[in-house]
């Protein structure tokens, strides 16, 4: 499970070890992001190149539909382009990673679920895991890097 502190490299190895597969659940749904058209570019750009699986899960996109938006699996992962930065990015005690050259600012929630925000990038892209999905570890963020470093440049995003 994650912990509300700064990852070291062997407890992240140890995190992304742990991985799950479960079915797809047509029943998931995400806010979407309203973010200006310069970040909407950039988040269908990344739409295009996310995969069709993430840590072994089949694609299954929340409701409402959105190229902002999209899912794995079942409880689903969901990823969502375009958010607001959150005001926890610039406290300097927040728990951050590096996951294969994607900087995250990671949240543990209320409910034991966690949400993962990549900074220093273009527009700020949001990677929520149940609690389920976090006892099983980061291994999902690794999916993400490629597609993340391709269609969203370095940066900070306005």
């Amino acid at each position: 499970m994650f912990r509300s502190r700064q990852f070291g490299l062997p407890a992240f190895v140890l995190l992304i070890s742990a991985t799950g597969c479960s079915s797809a659940d047509d029943s998931a749904s995400a806010v979407v992001p309203s973010p200006d058209a310069k970040v909407i570019k950039l988040c269908q750009n990344l739409d295009e190149r996310l995969p069709p699986k993430v840590d072994g899960l089949d694609r299954e996109d929340p409701e409402p539909r959105s190229t902002l938006t999209a899912g794995w699996g079942s409880p689903a992962i969901i990823l969502r382009c375009g958010v607001e930065r959150p005001a926890e990015m610039l406290d300097p005690k927040a728990s951050t990673t590096e996951v294969n050259g994607v900087a995250w600012l990671v949240q543990e929630q209320d409910d034991g679920s966690y949400v993962f925000t990549t900074g220093l990038r273009k527009a700020y892209v949001e990677v929520a895991f149940n609690k389920d999905q976090a006892a099983k570890g980061a291994g999902p963020l690794v999916d993400f890097a490629e597609p993340i470093k391709k269609a969203i440049p370095e940066g900070i995003a306005d």
